[in-house]
């Protein structure tokens, strides 16, 4: 039984700013029944100046990249964010609670947020990062901070953007040996987690990324989930879409009387 929940919900107001431009952003766990789940994910729009992490190089604690990758905290890279100079704003995205399993994203689970962020024409890019569960320090994310533009310099919308998130667009932050048995992020293995001083690289570019993912086939989550399949390269895991939301007014309303709906479809 496949089950596909959308909630929508306000993570911002307006609040007098002379300008104001108020986007929805849907979040998906696109894979099948009992595959992976990914973390809430942090998402920032800004000015194009804040850059948490480079595929290729060693992960910088000072980003908070590490901390997301390793355990799905996304306190420190918010707070990194904060005090990059990059401007803009930053939020949590999590599953609701009394959704699936709440907050992480279960396979087929989708919800939309609403995100003040301000002056589009400044606030022009777009930062997204997750971890997948369970794992060791498996994530995803832009490793560029001006991949996604929302906004023109104009401040005209681009969108809507959809971002695609593969297998292949994973990334093994290299801070942690990957091992279902030693200590695995969000499973109930046993074991002791054991650092690594690799750089970022993207999963599936060694050839034992496929059995290491198979080596999680039937654990149990810390949410009592059994994970039962595993994706490759080419499956798609995620998906983000971006829209304007054209009515603020309206969602202001709608935000403001603190409503939260949850639907979900049955097949």
């Amino acid at each position: 039984m496949n089950i596909t929940r959308t909630t929508i919900a306000s993570l911002a107001l307006l609040t007098g700013a002379a300008q104001a431009d108020l986007i929805s952003i849907q979040v998906e766990n696109t894979l099948g029944g009992d595959n992976f789940f990914f973390t809430p994910v942090w998402v920032a729009a800004h000015n194009g100046g804040f850059d948490a992490f480079n595929n290729g190089q060693a992960a910088s604690g000072s980003t908070g990249i590490t901390q997301l990758a390793e355990n799905g905290n996304t306190g420190p890279i918010s707070k990194a964010f904060a005090n990059s100079g990059a401007g803009g704003v930053d939020a949590t995205l999590a599953s609701v609670v009394g959704d699936g399993d709440a907050p992480v994203y279960s396979p087929g689970e989708s919800n939309t947020f609403m995100l003040d962020i301000g002056d589009g024409s400044v606030n022009r890019y777009f930062s997204y990062a997750s971890m997948v569960v369970p794992s060791n320090d498996l994530f995803f994310g832009n490793d560029s901070p001006n991949a996604v533009e929302l906004f023109d310099a104009m401040g005209n919308f681009n969108g809507p953007t959809v971002i695609e998130i593969f297998g292949r667009d994973i990334y093994d932050n290299g801070s942690e040996v990957n091992s279902a048995t030693n200590d695995a992020a969000f499973s109930t293995n046993d074991g002791q987690s054991l650092a690594e001083f690799n750089t970022i690289r993207s999963l599936f570019s060694d050839a034992g990324d496929s059995d290491y993912l198979a080596s999680f086939l039937g654990s149990t989550t810390a949410n009592g989930a059994t994970i039962g399949s595993t994706f490759g390269a080419d499956d798609l895991v995620a998906r983000i879409t971006i829209n304007q939301v054209p009515a603020p007014a309206s969602v202001l309303a709608f935000a403001g009387a603190g409503l939260m709906v949850s639907r979900r479809r049955r097949a």
